[in-house]
């Protein structure tokens, strides 16, 4: 058995890909279907290229035709070992993200997509706290 990929719904493929981005993902391949009326996108992490994020991007309805997904059903989180996790944090916030958990412990953040699925950083190995993280209060929910 292998671990292939983990799939989300998202509402905006092109705000979710650049979020993911941000956190140091790549797009790997992309296939959209005329006859399915959606997009997959598979992002991964440099060097990491069979774990993969599926995006699901299923595209408005036609005129006379049902939505096919109202809100994502959700499932967790996903969660990603960074090297610095300060430093992805203070990219993420300089990009508009909302820090919902900061790293105040130097080891574990939480932020959301843009379709609200929950997102937890880890800090391979620790980091002593530092500010402005330590003091940092949560925001909304994780």
């Amino acid at each position: 058995m292998k671990y292939l990929h983990t799939m989300i719904r998202v509402s905006d493929p092109d705000a979710t890909v650049k979020f993911f981005n941000l956190l140091g993902l790549e797009e790997q391949k992309r296939f959209d279907s005329e006859q399915g009326r959606f997009t997959l996108i598979f992002l991964a992490a440099p060097g990491d290229e069979q774990a993969q994020v599926e995006l699901t991007y299923n595209w408005p309805p036609v005129e006379g035709e049902a939505e096919v997904y109202g809100e994502g059903r959700n499932f967790g989180h996903l969660a990603y070992r960074v090297d610095n996790i300060y430093e992805t944090c203070q990219r993420l916030m300089d990009a508009g993200v909302t820090i919902n958990r900061p790293p105040r412990d130097g080891h574990m953040a939480f932020v959301r997509s843009p379709d609200n699925i929950s997102i937890e950083l880890l800090q391979d190995g620790h980091l002593p706290p530092a500010e402005p993280w330590a003091s940092m209060p949560n925001t909304g929910h994780w």
